[in-house]
Formats: C-alpha cells, structure tokens, sequence
C-alpha cells in the first residue's frame, strides 16, 4: 500500500478579527477546526432553512414549472425517469411524493437497469417509457447529455423537462426545460446540488406556481410542507459525495433532524433499522457509510426499483421487508468487493504505483473479465486510495463494449480529463459524464490499451511525481484532556461533516499499551495517553493483512485519527478513530 504522508493544516492567513466571531462561543478545538475550513462569521454555521438561496435563482425553473403545473391541472400522464443510485432513488422519490402533494393524479417511476440499458435517457428507455404513454416526462440525476433520449420522447410527443446536475457538454437537449445548477452562467449560487438538491428545489418552485394560482385553495388541497421530504434530501446528498458548501450542509442538517426526531418516511426508518444505526444519534457518516451503501446495492446487483419502492412505502413494516432485502443485497455486494479487490491488488501488487517508484504511472486503467459492472465504482474508489492517482475500473459488458468507472484525486477533473481524449481521439471514448472526482464511460474492448496510453498523457498533464504521495490533512494534536467524551460529542455534533468539508482529523504519537485482531480485519489498540490516567481505546478498520506486525513496539506510533463516541451495551466512552498508522 502507498504510503501517505502527515500534514497539518495551515490556518488562512487572515486577521484574527475576522474569527473572533466564531471564537467567542465555541470550543477551542471546534473553533480551530472551523477556521482551517475557512468559516469566518456565525451565519456560515447557521444551518436553519432561512438561509437557503431562494429557487428563484435557479436557471430553468420557470419554464420547469410552468410545463409540471400545465401538466398537474390537465390531469396528464407524469413520468419521472431516474438513475440506479441513492442519489436517483431519493430524486425519484422526492419528485414522486411532491407530485403526489401537489394533486398530480398520474405520476408513475421509470428507473433504466444498470445492465441492459445503462445510465440516462436513452431512446431505448424511451421505448419502454412509451409504454405507459406519458405526456410529461421528467428526468432526475440525469438528462443534460441526453440529446438522442429527448428527440425519441419529442418523436413520440412526449414533453420533457431535465433536471440534473452533473455537468453539461458542449450540446444540449432540446427539452422544454432544463434545470441544472452546472450550466453556463447559471445565477445559483450553490454549485454542489446533488439530483436530489435540484429536484427539490424544482418542487418548492413549483408549490410557489402553484400558490399563485390559487390552486391548492381551489382544489380545496392543503399546501404541501415539502420540509417533509428532507430526510429523503440529505440521505441522497450525503451518498452522492457533493461537496458539502452552505447550502448542502443545510439540507443534511434539516433532514438528520427530522430523522432524529422521528419524523422520517417509513424507508429511511427502516434503513435505519436494519443498519442498526441510533436513530436519535445519526449523523451524516451513517447516511454515507450505513444507509447509502444498502440503497445502493440494490441498482448494483438487482433493480433499484426495490430501493425506491422502499423509500416511497408509508408501511413501516412493508419498508422493513423491503430494507432487509437491501440489506442482503448489500452483504452479497460486499462479498464481490472483496473478491474484485483481490484481484485488482495481484493486478497491480508489482507495479510501480504501489512500490513508490517516482517513474510510476499517473493512473491506472484496470480491467478482469470477471468484474462485476455494477461494483466497479466501489473497486475504483478502494484502489485509488491505496495508489493516490486517478483510477478507471473496467468490466465487460455487451456487444464487445467495456463499461469503466473513474474516481480521481485532487489536480485531476476527471469529467474534463475524459472530455479532453475524446476531443483529440474521436470514437475511442464511445459515451463518457460525471463530476469533477467521478465519471462514467464507455470503450470498445479492443481500444483498451490504446485508452490507457491516451489517459495516461492526459492525466500526466496535471499530476506531478510530488502529486503522487498519499497526504493525510490533520487539524493538528489534541491535549490529553481534550480526547474526552464531552469533546468527541461536540464533534460528532458539530457538523454535518463530508465532502468539501472533512470532519478534524488530528494527529499525535502515543505509546501501545495493547492491541489485538477484531473481526478478522482491524486492529483494536489501547493508547497510553501518557497523563497517568488509563488510557484510551482506538480503531485502525482495514488494516490488518497477512504477514503485517500488530502496531506497537518499542517507541511511540504516530498516528492520525478521528476522535468518535464509541457505544457499548449503552456505555458511551470517546474512541480514536484511526485514519493512518506512520
């Protein structure tokens, strides 16, 4: 494995006036953390729905809903077409919901299987569409490069409306709306909309429409609290890996509050549930590493349709059946993973991204004919943070095509990357989309290597050798009286914590007392705090491997690590969460 390197975070070089606003009534540790993440004023920490940019900003979203209103007063036909990850199953479900609230009598779901028709709106998943006759089609977490999809539903005379965020090329569908935070010169100040972000904030557009035209009171229909649907938001934020800026941060922290409350939809409860997650406790690490991984699985291995069925059901029990089977689904995932691991790891157990040779690649393209097409996201994300360069999982697909996932590293936007050897080589990319950090495409088998050589020369156009080293960004050490319950509990709810805004990870050099194997993979440590006291208890996940010595010995370990509450037949004792053992 790449070794990484330490490194503190360096605190913005501004005047300290600027922070004292922050200072005053946090913890000093909070306080540093807040700094290095450039918050500078309470109202950046204010999380309340009033801080929310107004829909009104957002591009696209009048004649959204001017074409969604039409549609609900003519009692037309409503299709939502999604994707087969959390982020299209909360959309799905958000739009579904909101439609329904707003007095839309015909709304039904539509989400493409992973493995016969791929990602978006294609004309053959307007084929299948065309089989209910919709007269409105609305796309979510998809649609911006769907130029053919929208002219076979146009052919059928069928509207569409987009709603999207992943980033546009350089044509455009000819859709009656399109709304997408990403386009050019869209005014929305937030950038970092998941699917999930856009369409509720189409939904609140639209209830204003709505509002104006006296519909709900006409109707004789209450005016829906689409506040109701954040749980459902923050989950889908949360497990698409969008930066967490302002607004997002919003939206997770108003949607955990309704789940800690109680006040969540049947699916979400029984993710929950069958996670074995605290309910009144969860924070946004659970939505990203408990419940979006079983969402997931099911567009992974089956259909997601089960996933959002699970999200659409107001019968807890009947959620509860179907969150088991997710559950299932995503113990059966795991196993894959871990199979598709091993085999990625002896692909590249000798090359020199893993020995550290300066002259290594920049990134890796990797392919086995076993691979499971609907794990090689996962496998890309795990092998990229072991080698610390951007990474490409193929499998096999139909028709001779091999079906990649991307997952990149700072320095490199992997979207524009693909765009790039697809513009100088035209034909060796047959479809490509995504993120700044993820991407999707499409190659011929046999352009395989010819792929790897082209990405290799245009990532080696942003990434150095120094590039290539493993960093860890600390917040820097922590006295010993500060790796206390009550400071691991203003952490853990301080947040919420991700993407684009890391939660503290500290660093610091303490003696073993003891260690030992828990669950076949991770190291449990007892650490010496060096206070005369007794110690603490600290976790190294994934990180134990044949022939490698337990941690300890002669000397201090440095180590970087998260400070979590751990819970224990209902005792609560803070716990070293560890990131990396120098």
């Amino acid at each position: 494995m790449l070794k990484k390197r330490i490194v503190r975070r360096v605190l913005p070089d501004r005047a300290a006036s600027e922070f004292e606003g922050l200072a005053s009534d946090l913890h000093p540790v909070l306080a540093r953390a807040y700094r290095a993440r450039e918050i500078t004023s309470p109202r950046e920490l204010d999380v309340s729905l009033e801080q929310l940019p107004s829909w009104e900003l957002l591009g696209g979203v009048d004649a959204a809903t001017r074409a969604l209103a039409a549609a609900i007063a003519e009692d037309r036909r409503i299709l939502v077409v999604g994707d087969f990850d959390a982020d299209g199953a909360t959309s799905c479900a958000v739009a579904v919901r909101a439609l329904g609230m707003m007095g839309a009598r015909q709304v039904r779901y539509l989400v493409p299987d992973r493995f016969n028709y791929g990602y978006g709106l294609t004309p053959e998943i307007v084929a299948v569409a065309q089989q209910w006759q919709p007269q409105l089609l609305i796309t979510v977490d998809n649609g911006i490069a769907s130029c053919a999809g929208v002219a076979a539903a146009h052919a059928f005379g069928i509207e569409v409306v987009i709603t999207d965020h992943h980033l546009p090329g350089a044509e455009l569908p000819a859709a009656v709306a399109i709304v997408n935070p990403n386009l050019p010169d869209d005014p929305f100040p937030c950038k970092h909309l998941a699917g999930v972000g856009v369409i509720f904030y189409v939904m609140l557009a639209l209830r204003a429409q709505l509002r104006a035209a006296r519909w709900f009171s006409r109707r004789g229909l209450p005016e829906p609290n689409l506040a109701q649907l954040l749980d459902l938001v923050a989950l889908g934020t949360v497990a698409d890996v969008v930066r967490l800026d302002h607004t997002n941060r919003i939206l997770v922290a108003q949607g955990l509050a309704r789940i800690r409350a109680g006040r969540c939809c049947a699916g979400i409860a029984a993710l929950v549930k069958v996670a074995q997650r605290s309910r009144r406790r969860l924070v946004a690490a659970d939505l990203g590493f408990a419940l979006g991984p079983r969402l997931n699985a099911a567009g992974r291995l089956q259909d997601m349709s089960i996933g959002i069925e699970c999200l659409l059901s107001d019968d807890f029990d009947h959620a509860l059946s179907l969150a088991r089977r997710l559950d299932d689904l995503n113990r059966e995932r795991r196993v894959i993973e871990q199979r598709m691991q091993d085999q990625a790891a002896a692909l590249i157990s000798g090359m020199p991204a893993i020995t550290g040779d300066l002259d290594a690649p920049r990134c890796l393209a990797l392919y086995d004919d076993s691979w499971h097409q609907g794990v090689i996201g996962i496998l890309a994300s795990r092998i990229k943070e072991r080698v610390h360069r951007p990474v490409v999982a193929f499998a096999r697909a139909d028709d001779g095509q091999l079906k990649g996932s991307a997952r990149s590293v700072a320095g490199v936007h992997i979207r524009d990357a693909l765009d790039a050897v697809a513009t100088r080589h035209p034909g060796l990319i047959e479809r490509f989309g995504g993120h700044a950090m993820a991407a999707g495409l499409t190659i011929r088998r046999e352009n395989l290597d010819r792929f790897r050589a082209e990405f290799e020369i245009e990532v080696a156009r942003h990434l150095g050798v120094e590039d290539l080293h493993g960093v860890i960004l600390s917040d820097g050490p922590l006295r010993s009286e500060d790796l206390s319950l009550e400071v691991a509990e203003l952490i853990r709810g301080a947040g919420p914590w991700g993407q684009g805004f890391p939660e503290p990870v500290f660093d610091g050099a303490f003696e073993v007392i003891d260690s030992r194997v828990v669950g076949q993979r991770h190291w449990k440590l007892q650490l010496d705090l060096g206070d005369g006291g007794h110690g603490i208890d600290a976790i190294a996940f994934n990180t134990v491997e044949p022939g490698v010595v337990a941690p300890g010995g002669p000397g201090p370990l440095n180590l970087a690590y998260r400070l979590d509450v751990n819970e224990y037949h209902g005792a609560r004792t803070p716990q070293l969460i560890v990131e990396h053992i120098a």
